[in-house]
């Protein structure tokens, strides 16, 4: 069906790391993003948004019927405490995991600093993350607009990094790696801007 409605077909790179229970982050620039990475992640995958997600039309119904994870940002605590549950609920039920670590959706499609929510979970679950960069996508389906364009799309996986030996002192060590392969990977205009990436 995604096929279909993006008019063009969906270029798929290093699937052999897409079947594995893992914590999979994804860079987000389109309301495309969220059903082409549960359409692409294994089965017992879930993911986790802002509770304000309830309120989307359409969405946040299908979200919440979906079983999946939401977490209040109103304040720090609320939100640390938040991850904590998500991570406790991923390990009591086997379950593999999406975050949008930006913590947003980009406006024009360039990559916004990464927040530390992924890297928490991961230390709680010490499940591997398994990066997913979508290219192109905010050229199909552009904030503010109903309709979606016919565009090529490329997702890409990155190999799974191991999260084992990850310590909680070097969140910010791990959210810069990260980020840097994201850079590396995406074309030059959904690169951040020097002012993003600051």
């Amino acid at each position: 069906m995604q096929l279909w409605i993006l008019g063009d077909p969906i270029k798929i790179e290093g699937s052999e790391f897409s079947d594995t229970r893992a914590i999979f982050i994804c860079n987000h620039a389109s309301p495309i993003d969220i059903f082409l990475v549960l359409w692409l992640t294994p089965i017992g995958t879930v993911g986790i948004a802002k509770k304000e997600i309830i309120w989307y039309p359409l969405l946040g119904q299908l979200y919440v019927l979906a079983n999946h994870l939401r977490i209040d940002r109103s304040n720090p605590t609320a939100a640390i405490e938040s991850l904590k549950e998500a991570a406790r609920a991923v390990m009591d039920n086997n379950l593999s995991l999406i975050i949008f670590p930006e913590g947003t959706r980009s406006r024009f499609g360039r990559l916004l600093p990464f927040k530390k929510g992924f890297i928490r979970i991961a230390l709680q679950t010490r499940l591997p993350i398994v990066p997913m960069i979508l290219i192109g996508t905010h050229s199909a389906w552009r904030k503010g607009s109903l309709r979606v364009r016919p565009t090529p799309i490329t997702v890409k996986y990155l190999p799974p990094m191991a999260t084992s030996d990850w310590r909680s002192e070097n969140m910010n060590e791990y959210v810069e790696l990260i980020q840097a392969l994201y850079v590396k990977h995406l074309p030059d205009c959904q690169k951040p801007l020097t002012s993003d990436a600051s």
